[in-house]
């Protein structure tokens, strides 16, 4: 019996884009912790915040946990920001940065980018502790596009 649950998540048109990049250790706890599921998708609650991470393969969205929407007869939460990166491409060792792009999907999205870079952090070491108790959630993503009203 499958035991995994579908969690659904809306993309609205970004409102910013911006290029940067992220500590690699930070995206080296994310690919690490994620090698450890069964499944491609890796959910962290950043509780101190209420959001929700959820990072796979090309990218990691942060969702308001509290903020529930329906579109066209669907229901779930809004995204409010996104990174995108190409993993370890062109770096030459593990201690580099990692080149991604910021994608703001919300008004508040500035806002919480400069938490979540030091509560996601926090978020992942939690769940590295959490999970050689009881491994990983199974769970999955479905984004769909939140069109404008």
């Amino acid at each position: 019996m499958d035991n995994t649950t579908t969690e659904v998540f809306f993309r609205a048109e970004p409102i910013a884009v911006e290029s940067t990049s992220i500590p690699a250790q930070l995206y080296n706890r994310c690919r690490l912790l994620q090698s450890r599921c069964t499944n491609e998708h890796l959910f962290v609650p950043i509780r101190t915040m209420q959001y929700l991470a959820v990072v796979d393969n090309y990218e990691v969205i942060f969702v308001d946990s509290q903020a529930y929407t329906v579109s066209q007869g669907e229901g779930g939460r809004m995204i409010i920001l996104s990174w995108f990166f190409k993993g370890g491409a062109g770096r030459d060792s593990l201690d580099q940065p990692i080149p991604m792009q910021i994608h703001y999907h919300h008004e508040n999205g500035r806002e919480a980018q400069r938490r979540i870079i030091v509560e996601f952090d926090k978020a992942l070491i939690d769940l590295a502790q959490r999970m050689t108790e009881k491994g990983c959630d199974p769970k999955l993503k479905k984004v769909l596009p939140f069109p404008d009203s």
